[in-house]
């Protein structure tokens, strides 16, 4: 039950990561680490957040 959630914070999190390189490479404001670090946490617990709000709505 859990592992689906997790997978999904996961890979919302690699794709945040990912994005962010990208953003990165155009602004050049933060060190890139920085940049990945923060876009990974911000996508994994968004990610969690919108599981975690669905499945309280799927159960009312």
């Amino acid at each position: 039950m859990m592992r689906p959630i997790l997978l999904s914070a996961v890979l919302t999190g690699i794709f945040c990561a990912c994005f962010a390189v990208g953003i990165d490479w155009l602004t050049d404001m933060l060190e890139r680490g920085q940049v990945i670090g923060v876009s990974f946490l911000s996508g994994f617990l968004g990610s969690l957040f919108a599981s975690a709000f669905i499945r309280r709505d799927r159960e009312t």
